[in-house]
């Protein structure tokens, strides 16, 4: 559990669409084998702390004749943003990706004091 020091709880959120390999025949839809797609997303401000990340597929346009896999995480979560992660591998086919996520952390008091 994470523990925040006081009652400045902030919330970020975003729905993103990650790729849409269909359009123009990209990988995800005619590769083969281990692929990734990762995008940065930046915070509309940023946390005191790193904030918990949760992150679910809101759209996943796949191709049902193939094995659905698919691995979603948030990687290099800081103060500031994450990286949002999907990977697939196998025969797998994926038209298209869309992500909603959604931050929550401990934000800075303006009666904060920075003492070095």
């Amino acid at each position: 559990m994470k523990r925040l020091r006081n009652h400045t709880v902030g919330v970020d959120q975003g729905d993103v669409v990650l790729f849409s390999d269909y359009e123009d025949g990209g990988e995800m839809w005619t590769g083969r084998g281990q692929r990734e797609r990762r995008r940065h997303i930046k915070f509309s401000e940023p946390f005191r702390t790193d904030p918990n990340v949760q992150m679910s597929l809101s759209l996943w346009d796949v191709d049902a004749a193939t094995v659905m896999r698919a691995d979603l995480s948030a990687e290099s979560v800081t103060k500031t943003g994450f990286d949002m992660v999907f990977r697939t591998w196998g025969d797998t086919r994926v038209a298209r990706v869309r992500i909603s996520w959604l931050a929550i952390g401990e934000m800075a008091e303006s009666d904060d004091w920075d003492v070095l």
